[in-house]
């Protein structure tokens, strides 16, 4: 076999042989050289022995090793390897086996399972739900260790960029989503490079997207009217639901999840609700006191025998269901308010369920709640106290609570049910 000053410029202008293949050593580096198919194939070798044995690895293609220095580098670790008993060839078979079955699935798999045996129900059924729907249909069958940042990168910013579930009003993709994608990914491959199915982390050095917009979207004094008029024509289950959502300003899952077994009974009807742990975004049970508007409204609601759901029908949480009767919603609504202000141009900007919470919140500030007491009713973790006051300051302000929401339960009224004696002044144009 040929040896040669093997350079970039020589590897490149060497000629296939017309039958079989021929190696050219370098003259630089001895065992170390290129091999050329008649096919014109061209791939790096490296010549040494293991344990007296002699061994032909090859490095790679010149299209996939590119440059002679790389190739010849690895050479030299290789016959380095060799010169301490390693078989560098027999580790990249098994390194090749084991990148063939540690799948992303595979590992992914894995780490659920431990998900499932150290963490809530709750949290471990949401991240399972992240891997599941975002993570796993890109990258299932691709080996972990060729998860590059690249592709950390891509993933994320596709998640930002769309939104499955288009929000009325907002032509915005899903940053916060993604942001949370991310964090799960981070968490993930951790455990991948402490339990050595990974050698680093691709997360390292992507930022979160950019948070989409705070909602400041509050529903008016005139729009609360139109939305209690418009949710008496809904019916059952939703008509009562919504209302519920602006009355004790709970979440759309905890509302709609509402159990008979949850409620304080009264000879004059409910007064308590507390939602057990498991059904709270925090996970923990949450005290809500009813106004009576509030208790009113459940008293209306038919009991069905056998079934401890108020809203039989609607499940744990917001389904196609929501969007419709959302939908019924807002064109009444839109008809209450033009014939209220006598106009026939649209007069109801878009507005989300999750307003409703916003607006109870702001309508509590409103009437002089202090803040601190509304986080309360809202079962917010992150509050207005928050780092050593909140570890101190375990008070749970329930007397508070049960007058904010009182308070907000007769301004509604006061809203919907104006006193007899109360004229409201005519708008300019009537």
């Amino acid at each position: 076999m040929p040896t040669i000053r093997l350079t970039q410029l020589a590897a490149e202008k060497l000629a296939a042989p017309p039958i079989g293949r021929i190696v050219y050593w370098d003259r630089h580096l001895p065992g170390f050289g290129v091999r050329i198919t008649a096919s014109g194939a061209k791939s790096w070798v490296a010549m040494y022995r293991v344990n007296g044995k002699p061994v032909m690895e090859t490095i790679g293609s010149i299209a996939r090793v590119p440059r002679v220095d790389d190739a010849r580098q690895a050479a030299r670790d290789s016959m380095a390897k060799a010169a301490t008993g390693d078989h560098p060839v027999r580790e990249k078979r098994i390194k090749a086996v084991r990148s063939a079955t540690n799948t992303c699935k595979a590992a992914v798999d894995r780490y659920l399972a431990e998900c499932d045996r150290n963490l809530k129900p709750k949290t471990a059924r949401e991240w399972r739900r992240i891997f599941e729907h975002d993570v796993l249909p890109r990258w299932g069958e691709r080996p972990l260790t060729d998860i590059a940042k690249s592709d950390v990168l891509e993933l994320v910013n596709d998640k930002a960029a769309g939104r499955e579930r288009k929000r009325k009003g907002s032509s915005g993709g899903a940053a916060v989503q993604a942001g949370k994608m991310l964090t799960r990914l981070r968490t993930f491959f951790g455990w991948a490079v402490a339990n050595s199915l990974a050698l680093a982390d691709p997360t390292a050095g992507v930022r979160r997207p950019a948070k989409e917009a705070q909602r400041e979207r509050l529903l008016t004094d005139d729009e609360i009217r139109a939305f209690w008029a418009a949710t008496d024509g809904l019916g059952y289950p939703f008509g009562p639901l919504f209302r519920l959502l602006l009355l004790t300003a709970q979440r759309e899952s905890e509302v709609a999840g509402m159990r008979w077994s949850e409620f304080d009974k009264r000879d004059e009807g409910p007064a308590v609700w507390t939602i057990p742990g498991n059904r709270a975004k925090n996970n923990k049970p949450h005290i809500v006191h009813l106004s009576p508007l509030a208790a009113e409204v459940i008293g209306a609601l038919p009991r069905i025998v056998g079934q401890d759901l108020l809203f039989s029908g609607t499940g744990k949480t917001p389904d196609s269901g929501f969007s419709g009767a959302k939908e019924r919603l807002d064109h009444r609504m839109l008809a209450s308010l033009r014939e209220a202000a006598g106009e026939a141009s649209d007069a109801l900007l878009p507005w989300t369920l999750h307003d409703l919470r916003r607006t109870a919140t702001t309508g509590m500030a409103r009437l002089g709640i202090a803040p601190h007491v509304a986080d309360k009713v809202l079962n917010h973790t992150a509050g207005t106290i928050r780092g050593v006051a909140a570890v101190y300051n375990r008070f749970e302000y329930l007397a508070e609570r049960k007058a904010a929401l009182e308070a907000w339960g007769h301004s509604v009224e006061g809203l919907i049910r104006p006193a007899p004696n109360v004229v409201r002044l005519a708008k300019a144009g009537d």
